[in-house]
């Protein structure tokens, strides 16, 4: 597949969610492997990917089954002795832990702790390490910094250096490239090239993404725009976008994560209106989206996860002025409260002592990460007003809900709570039997699944702008 200064157009959206074919493989395998490593097609060299988690292990993964020696590089030992032995330390990423073995045990991928001796041996380094935010919504870049500083010394003439962990606009250029020249000794753009390609993964749909998404790629420059290229060409199945600049390509992470974020909190005010009027908002954002201009998303109890929470602020960290950005953070983060004065109101104004069960502590159903999941501080703010909490979670064990602070309930057994609270979509709420809570004065559906539950007379239902005809 030509690589393009702009995305092919798509299907439209017509207001809903479409899924992308995966393009097939149009690689001659295997390549013929070259050392330099120069970007000519058909060629193949070694890359060293540094972070091998749940996005770093598929990439690596991908690269080897493109028939590029893979060295992934970890501070975990642990991870390290996984990918040693053939395994996938990671789950519910399909296909990875398949591509994992059959890589090792031909050769191709094999895993250290030292950064240092990946990157001298390596013609390209992918670096896809955490930046996520500090206490005072601040980007946090002690890992990538960690990262950088590890392999910045062994960074050699005509090294390749990419970040693919989402950054804020200008660090490519402005703070890790002069990191890596004042460890290397070299002068970036001259001795060795640097670019920004953004990580677009989805939990456990990682291997997919990388065949359908187009791949963004901005260098330093255009010699750093073509030489990584020219990698995701003969490592990607993908359309292969070749931006105007490292920045241009930032940017475009953050916008279209933002774009979520402020989609959702739309939705979230305008459920909030559908409950003072009294319509159901699934209906209007179905109406409203059969225009195919309109694609307006689902509202709920706040937006979880390592990405769409996270990266406005990095916009913010640079551009304060974008008011609507910010506005957008704190009507998302603000839904919790809305929760927490529902089952108020439904037991009588005072939460102390009041049993109330939280169902789905990840940050979505399915994905065993807690990443800014909106269960924690709907557990907290329920626990400050006094509360007795409870939790369960298929994809958690009892120590895990311990850990924070709530009491594990055992998914069928008999319960006091007098609410219910559910964080997540999960399926399994849907066989939830009421019989079970014979105390129960409100179910508060946070993601509006649960509207068609039978409850009893007397037991208030409260979805995110859903009115129920007939409910209390």
């Amino acid at each position: 597949m030509p690589v393009v200064q702009r995305p092919s157009s798509g299907p439209s959206l017509l207001g809903g969610s479409i899924v992308l074919p995966v393009n097939e493989c149009r690689h001659d395998l295997p390549p013929r492997r070259v050392s330099p490593w120069t970007g000519e097609a058909g060629t193949s060299g070694t890359v060293a990917v540094v972070g091998a988690g749940k996005m770093g292990l598929p990439l690596a993964a991908q690269f080897a089954g493109h028939g590029w020696d893979v060295i992934a590089v970890d501070v975990q030992e642990a991870v390290v002795a996984a990918i040693n032995a053939g395994r996938s330390h990671i789950g519910e990423e399909p296909g990875v832990a398949e591509l994992v073995a059959s890589a090792h045990a031909a050769g191709r991928l094999r895993a250290t702790t030292d950064g240092a001796a990946a990157a001298r041996e390596s013609d390209v380094v992918v670096l896809i390490v955490p930046v996520m935010l500090d206490a005072a919504h601040q980007p946090d870049y002690r890992y990538m910094d960690s990262a950088v500083d590890a392999i910045a010394p062994s960074v050699h003439t005509g090294s390749l250096v990419i970040f693919e962990t989402t950054l804020p606009v200008g660090d490519t250029r402005g703070r890790f490239a002069p990191r890596l020249e004042a460890a290397s000794g070299l002068r970036a753009e001259t001795d060795f090239v640097v670019a920004f390609s953004p990580e677009r993964l989805y939990s456990g749909a990682a291997l997919r993404n990388l065949s359908t998404y187009p791949k963004l790629v901005g260098g330093l420059s255009a010699a750093s725009t073509e030489r990584a290229a020219a990698f995701y060409d003969a490592v990607l199945d993908a359309e292969i976008v070749a931006m105007t600049s490292a920045e241009a390509a930032e940017f475009s992470k953050l916008a279209d994560t933002t774009y979520r974020d402020v989609n959702i909190a739309l939705a979230n005010e305008f459920a909030a209106y559908a409950d003072r009027v009294g319509v159901d908002i699934r209906e209007v954002i179905a109406a409203a989206n059969s225009q195919p201009y309109s694609h307006i998303h689902q509202p709920g109890l706040g937006v979880g996860g390592h990405c769409i929470p996270v990266y406005p602020h990095f916009l913010l960290s640079r551009a304060p002025e974008l008011s609507l950005v910010a506005r957008s953070r704190e009507v998302n983060d603000g839904q919790i409260e809305i929760a927490v004065a529902a089952v108020r109101e439904a037991v009588g104004g005072s939460l102390q002592g009041v049993p109330v069960l939280v169902l789905g502590i990840t940050y979505r159903e399915g994905v065993k990460e807690l990443a800014y999941s909106r269960a924690i501080p709907l557990l907290a703010a329920l626990r400050d007003a006094g509360a007795s909490v409870s939790a369960h979670d298929p994809l958690l064990g009892d120590d895990e809900i311990r850990a924070l602070d709530a009491e594990p309930y055992r998914w069928g057994e008999r319960s006091d709570a007098r609410a219910i609270v559910t964080q997540t979509g999960d399926a399994r709420w849907r066989a939830l039997d009421a019989a079970w809570f014979p105390d129960l004065s409100i179910l508060v559906d946070g993601r509006n699944s649960l509207s068609g539950l039978p409850l009893p007379a007397g037991v208030a239902y409260r979805g995110i702008g859903v009115g129920v005809p007939g409910r209390s």
